[in-house]
């Protein structure tokens, strides 16, 4: 079996003609050669900023890009019909397709209701800084372009447990529901901001059995409609644990397939919250290993003044390695985004080799890296910038190894602060595998490492072209490897470069 490796199909300036689907499944031969397994494709439902909408401005669930709502039939990314398509391209191609899902909460209602609520303070949503009143606030969603085909559920302030604008007062600010669960938020997995349960639009109270019974509905009619294979859940930091739980068992109980899962806990500063969230929800899902693509950043902006040996230090996959889905970047950290840390160019093949060719961890490539992007907007300056991100020219190469040749026992060499290395020793099922990885964040360095008796008196090369001399293992299957400064160099067995094991 190959090893599992995912695809962030898309990024936040994806432009917005209605291609995705149609560039995805045009795409599926060339990322199954690469040895991509799974695709994380952006939501793929009406968002309330129509044909605008990036997804996370959630409207309605069961517009797949079919309905005339919000402006638009079909989505940012294509029509139902086409999305269908390219599940089943991928599926030609083995690659399992994963969906966005935002539950936490809905965007831009159809209807105005009279509600009450009471301000709280953003720094603390525990304390009241208002008392009783009403306003008036897009609460009610009924979907009139879809006519209530596939659901029959409206939606409305019983539903939701926060709103952030007030229609009437043209007021922005936090405002608690005052339903019939009363002035308490939901109970999170940590605390911050006194409880973190609302992020933005209105946000979804799970206290509501309806709400919870409409949501696993449309879990099923999704699987069914669509054949998806796992989803990614957004935002579940701001989620009722409880819920995840209810929702992910249901799923699995109904699906004939094993569905893979993958929460965003955005905490990119302390993994062991990370590791607290994995077990409160019993380990049912993967998360993204936000704190290690903080150590990138950091070894980005710091070079050779950061200790590279302590790259794994605070991160999901140091603490659990079976649920980590590592990564460089995505939607949330590219520039001009909110969460934004961009890795600078030098940086990303170090860090793509280290999330590719390590037995720890299922690391997901972000799209601009293997394609490239080119977009403009406002920055945090409120100027206008102007962006290219490049390909990361290595990573076709890095993706190539780790599909053929990555496999096997790993041997760490993490006692240098500027040069590090590992080694993999290869199995039998994969002929020629095995490779020896070093990477410097300072000078030119080298650095003995063994591969593994197996390989003595075998002749390796650096496959990635940056060190130029062949070296012939010795009898423990050990060499002296070296690599560039602010590089990296993967060697692996000569026999496996002149059988193109590496050429797509």
């Amino acid at each position: 079996m190959n090893n599992q490796t995912l695809i962030q199909f898309f990024h936040w300036y994806y432009p917005g003609n209605g291609v995705l689907w149609k560039d995805f499944a045009n795409r599926t031969s060339y990322l199954s050669t690469l040895g991509i397994t799974g695709a994380w494709l952006p939501p793929p439902y009406k968002g309330g900023s129509g044909a605008s909408s990036v997804g996370y401005d959630s409207y309605d669930l069961f517009d797949l890009g079919e309905f005339d709502q919000q402006g638009t039939v079909a989505t940012k990314y294509g029509t139902k019909n086409e999305y269908i398509s390219a599940v089943k391209k991928a599926h030609e191609n083995n690659i399992q397709v994963i969906a966005d899902t935002v539950f936490n909460h809905k965007a831009h209602g159809d209807e105005l209701e009279k509600i009450t609520v009471r301000k709280v303070n953003p720094e603390n949503r525990t304390e009241f800084i208002s008392e009783p009143m009403e306003i008036e606030a897009w609460t009610k969603f009924s979907f009139p372009g879809r006519k209530k085909k596939y659901s029959e559920f409206i939606w409305d302030y019983h539903c939701f447990s926060g709103i952030d604008w007030a229609e009437d007062r043209k007021e922005k600010a936090v405002y608690k529901i005052l339903n019939e669960y009363g002035e308490e938020w939901e109970k999170l997995a940590e605390e911050e901001f006194g409880n973190y349960d609302y992020l933005n639009f209105s946000d979804i109270d799970f206290r509501n059995k309806s709400v919870r019974e409409d949501l696993k509905y449309w879990g099923k009619w999704f699987l069914k409609t669509t054949g998806a294979d796992g989803f990614r859940l957004d935002a579940v930091k701001h989620i009722n644990p409880e819920f995840i739980i209810e929702w992910i068992d249901h799923m699995n109980g109904i699906s004939s397939k094993k569905l893979f899962y993958i929460g965003e806990y955005w905490n990119d500063q302390n993994a062991e919250s990370l590791k607290k969230y994995i077990e409160v929800s019993q380990g049912r899902m993967q998360l993204i290993d936000a704190p290690l693509h903080h150590n990138f950043y950091r070894l980005s902006t710091g070079g050779r003044d950061y200790d590279i040996s302590k790259i794994f230090e605070n991160t999901l996959i140091s603490l659990r390695p079976e649920l980590s889905v590592s990564f460089v970047s995505n939607h949330d950290s590219q520039p001009l985004q909110l969460l934004e840390k961009p890795i600078n160019e030098w940086c990303n093949p170090l860090a793509y080799a280290i999330i590719l060719l390590r037995e720890q961890g299922i690391p997901c490539v972000f799209y601009p890296d293997l394609y490239g992007a080119e977009y403009s907007d406002k920055g945090k300056d409120r100027n206008d910038h102007h962006i290219i991100l490049k390909k990361v020219n290595e990573l076709p190469a890095l993706l190539l190894i780790r599909k053929h040749l990555a496999y096997g026992i790993q041997r760490d060499y993490f006692d240098h602060k500027t040069t590090v290395g590992w080694t993999r020793e290869g199995i039998d099922e994969k002929s020629n595998s095995g490779c020896a990885v070093i990477l410097s964040a300072g000078d030119d360095g080298w650095k003995y490492m063994e591969a593994g008796k197996k390989h003595a008196g075998e002749i390796f090369a650096d496959c990635l072209g940056k060190v130029e001399n062949e070296i012939t293992l010795d009898k423990n299957g050990g060499a002296e490897f070296y690599c560039k400064g602010g590089s990296v160099s993967v060697w692996v067995s000569k026999t496996a470069i002149e059988n193109k094991l590496l050429k797509i």
